[in-house]
């Protein structure tokens, strides 16, 4: 099973790079942001609490968020592999999603991120607030302030994966196209690498 981390601030293009990433490899897209907002849309408890917060710039708690990934993981049982855009976005969700994985004898392959400067990022997501009608792309001090709870919070994931081996940063900004070739590159020495693993421990046995 692959699964793939695609990290970065708000505006950073996951959304963009996760849709070509799915189609090329078969993975299930799991958004946190989309899966809240679907709760918003019924009306839910949980997604009326979610709403405020989101309105606010503000994360939703951890607890919230682990249970709707590990319900969407067993779901989603013989998926060829997860993307998971926009989570963890804690070192404690990442620890989850590790106790997560591990529950369904698979692991993170790799957490590549999107890196891209702030006034870029305020730029893209006010130009998107035009259509996508979220109050939260609208609104430029609450865009700054997602940014700012990314950089104070969510980066230090990029600690936690760089100390598995398991984090790449991309810059963000360019061509599409190339972004993404740069992303499949990445995907596919892992993949290599974890193929080898299983020979390398035979021959180790062997031995």
């Amino acid at each position: 099973m692959l699964n793939i981390v695609l990290f970065g601030p708000p505006g950073a293009g996951k959304g963009t790079q996760s849709q070509k990433l799915i189609a090329q490899y078969n993975l299930v897209h799991l958004s946190t942001g989309d899966l809240l907002r679907a709760q918003i849309a019924e009306g839910t408890e949980l997604g009326l609490k979610a709403k405020q917060l989101m309105d606010e710039g503000l994360l939703v708690p951890d607890e919230v968020v682990i249970g709707m990934i590990g319900n969407a993981l067993s779901k989603n049982q013989q998926a060829a592999g997860f993307i998971f855009d926009g989570f963890p976005r804690t070192v404690a969700q990442a620890e989850s999603l590790d106790q997560l994985l591990t529950q369904h004898h698979t692991q993170v392959a790799c957490m590549i991120a999107l890196e891209v400067g702030e006034e870029e990022l305020v730029k893209r997501l006010l130009e998107r607030g035009k259509t996508s009608g979220r109050i939260d792309d609208q609104d430029e001090t609450k865009i700054r302030r997602r940014v700012q709870v990314y950089n104070t919070e969510t980066a230090q994931v990029a600690g936690y994966y760089a100390g598995q081996q398991k984090f790449h940063a991309l810059n963000g900004i360019g061509e599409i196209e190339a972004i993404y070739t740069q992303i499949c590159t990445l995907i596919d020495q892992h993949k290599a690498a974890d193929a080898e693993t299983p020979a390398a421990a035979t021959r180790e046995v062997q031995a």
